[in-house]
C-alpha cells in the first residue's frame, strides 16, 4: 500500500470513529447580520408587496438552510454515479420525488391553492430545445460546481468560485431568452405531455406509474452500489441533539423530504411548483434594458411574462424566493461558522463562469432547471422532466472530460470519500 493509500485509510478510520467532525465557533457577527437583513427585507416584502410573496420568502429562507445544513445536491450526485458509482445521492433524489409526487397528485387532484385558482404544474413539450438544453445544463453544472438550487445555497455560504458561476447563469439566461423563440418555435417539438392529464390514468393512476418506477430505479441503484463498490460519501460536521437542527448537518433522506414538503407548500401558496432560473433571467433582461436594448421585442418576453418587465423584482416570486435561498444558507452556513470565502484558481473561475453560461443558457431551453425541470417536471407528473434527467446525466458524463482540463478533479475508485 503506497503512503497516500495509508493516509487516506488512516483518514478513513479516524472518520469512521468520528463521524461527524466538529463545528467551528458560531460566526455570531455573521449570523446577526443575516438576521437583521433578513427581516427588513421580510417586513418590506410583506408590508410594501403582499402576504403571498412574504410566504414564499420565507419558504425561500426555509429552502435555502436546508439545502445548506444537507448539502443536498444534484450536480455532486450526478458526478458520483457517473464517474465511481455512487449511488447515495441519487437516491436521496428518488425519496425526493416519490414524497414530492405523492404531495403533488393529493394537491392536484383536490384542485386547491391560495391564489384563486388551481395549481397547474411544469408539464413541458419534448422536442431539440430540451434535448439541448438539458444536455447543455448537464454539462454547465460540472463545470461550474453547482445547479440552479446549489448555485444560490453556495453564494449564501460563501463558495466564491459561484458568484461568477451566478454572473455567468444570469448571462446565459439573457441570451437563452434571446434566442427562445427560434429554439421552442422553429425547432422540432413534440406536445406536452402529461402521465395524468394526456392519458386516462389521472393523478392517482400516474402516481402508481410513477411510485413503481422510482422503486425500479431505486432497485437497480443497489444493485449497482454492490457491484461497484464504489466510495461513500464524506461525512459532514455536525452537532449532536437538538442543536443539529442550527448547527449540524443533516442526513440527506431527511433533507430530501423536508425539501419536497417545501415544494408542495410552494405549489399550494402561489400555483405553481418551484422554480429558480426564470429569475436569473429576468435580472439580466431589466439590466440589458438599462443598457438600452428594447427586451421587450424577444419572444421569451411576449404575453404573460412581459408585465415582470416593467415591476419590481419583488414582485417576481421566483426572484423573492431566491433571495431567501441566499440568506436563509447564510445563516446556516454562519451558525456553523462555514462562511468562509476563499481564493480561487484561475481554471476554477473560468470553468464556473462558463458552466454558468451553459446553465443559464440551457434551463431556458429546456423549460428549467434541476429544479423547475427535473424536480417540479417529475413531480408534476410530466414526461419532459424525466428526459431532462436523462439527457442531463449523458452531459454529466461528457463534463467527466472536461473538468480536468480546467484543473479539476473528478471522483475516483481509489477514494475512501467522494
Amino acid at each position: 500500500m503506497s503512503t497516500a493509500q495509508k493516509a487516506a485509510a488512516q483518514s478513513f478510520h479516524d472518520q469512521a470513529d468520528n463521524p461527524n467532525p466538529p463545528l467551528s465557533h458560531w460566526q455570531k457577527p455573521h449570523v446577526i447580520l443575516g438576521s437583521i437583513v433578513t427581516v427588513i427585507l421580510g417586513a418590506y416584502i410583506f408590508m410594501s408587496v403582499s402576504a403571498i410573496q412574504g410566504i414564499l420568502y420565507a419558504l425561500g429562507i426555509a429552502l435555502g438552510f436546508t439545502l445548506f445544513h444537507a448539502r443536498f445536491s444534484f450536480t455532486s450526485a450526478f458526478r458520483r454515479l457517473m464517474s465511481v458509482g455512487n449511488v447515495q445521492g441519487i437516491q436521496a433524489h428518488l425519496v425526493l420525488l416519490a414524497v414530492a409526487s405523492s404531495l403533488f397528485a393529493l394537491i392536484f387532484t383536490v384542485d386547491f391553492s391560495l391564489t384563486g385558482s388551481g395549481p397547474s404544474g411544469y408539464v413541458s413539450p419534448v422536442g431539440v430545445s430540451l434535448l439541448v438544453g438539458s444536455f447543455m445544463f448537464g454539462i454547465g453544472m460540472q463545470l461550474g460546481s453547482g445547479c440552479a438550487s446549489g448555485t444560490l445555497y453556495h453564494v449564501g455560504s460563501g463558495e466564491t468560485p459561484t458568484v461568477l458561476t451566478l454572473l455567468g447563469f444570469i448571462a446565459g439566461s439573457v441570451m437563452g431568452a434571446d434566442h427562445w423563440g427560434f429554439w421552442v418555435n422553429d425547432m422540432p417539438s413534440l406536445p406536452a405531455f402529461s402521465l395524468a392529464t394526456s392519458t386516462n390514468l389521472g393523478y392517482f393512476g400516474a402516481w402508481l406509474v410513477q411510485i413503481a418506477l422510482f422503486a425500479v430505479i431505486f432497485w437497480i441503484t443497489m444493485k449497482v452500489a454492490k457491484r461497484k463498490r464504489p466510495p461513500k460519501m464524506k461525512a459532514l460536521p455536525s452537532e449532536k441533539g437538538w442543536k443539529r437542527i442550527l448547527r449540524g448537518s443533516w442526513p440527506l433522506l431527511t433533507a430530501a423530504v423536508i425539501l419536497a414538503v417545501l415544494n408542495a407548500l410552494v405549489l399550494i401558496v402561489r400555483g405553481s411548483p418551484w422554480g429558480i432560473t426564470s429569475g436569473f433571467a429576468l435580472w439580466g433582461s431589466k439590466l440589458v434594458s438599462a443598457l438600452g436594448i428594447d427586451v421587450s421585442q424577444w419572444t421569451y418576453w411576449s404575453g404573460d411574462r412581459s408585465a415582470a418587465l416593467t415591476e419590481s423584482v419583488f414582485k417576481d416570486s421566483t426572484s423573492v424566493m431566491n433571495f431567501g435561498i441566499i440568506l436563509g444558507a447564510f445563516i446556516a452556513s454562519s451558525s456553523g461558522g462555514l462562511f468562509k470565502p476563499k481564493r480561487m484558481k484561475k481554471g476554477v473561475a473560468l470553468a464556473s463562469l462558463v458552466g454558468g453560461v451553459l446553465m443559464g443558457y440551457g434551463a431556458r431551453l429546456a423549460f428549467g432547471c434541476n429544479i423547475g425541470a427535473y424536480f417540479g417536471g417529475i413531480a408534476s407528473f410530466s414526461l419532459h422532466g424525466w428526459i431532462w434527467g436523462i439527457v442531463a446525466l449523458a452531459g454529466t458524463f461528457a463534463a467527466l472530460y472536461l473538468r480536468p482540463l480546467f484543473g479539476m478533479n473528478n471522483p475516483n475508485k481509489n477514494d475512501f470519500f467522494c
